[in-house]
C-alpha cells in the first residue's frame, strides 16, 4: 500500500459560506427598486414562476434587502413588493 502525503493544520474557525458576488437577477432586483412602483408584475422567459420565486429570494437574502423586498407567487404569476 502506498503513503498519502498530507498536512494538518490548526484553524479557530470555519470560514462563512461565500455567496456569489452577481447574478442575473439583480437587475431584476436593482430595476424594481429603482423604480416607482411599489408592486410589480416579474415574468423571466422560460422560467417559471415558482422557480423565479425562489432565485430572486436567494438574491435577496444574500444581498439583505429582505426588509425592503418580498416575492411572491399568485396564480404561477411572480410579484415583487416593497416593503
Amino acid at each position: 500500500m502506498s503513503e498519502v502525503k498530507f498536512d494538518l493544520q490548526p484553524v479557530d474557525k470555519k470560514p462563512s459560506r461565500k455567496y456569489r458576488k452577481g447574478s442575473k437577477y439583480d437587475p431584476i432586483i436593482d430595476s424594481f427598486l429603482k423604480g416607482e412602483h411599489a408592486l410589480v408584475r416579474v415574468e423571466v422567459q422560460d422560467k417559471d414562476a415558482n422557480y423565479l420565486r425562489t432565485q430572486l429570494n436567494k438574491r435577496i437574502e444574500a444581498r439583505d434587502i429582505v426588509s425592503q423586498v418580498k416575492v411572491s407567487v399568485v396564480n404561477n404569476i411572480a410579484y415583487l413588493e416593497k416593503l
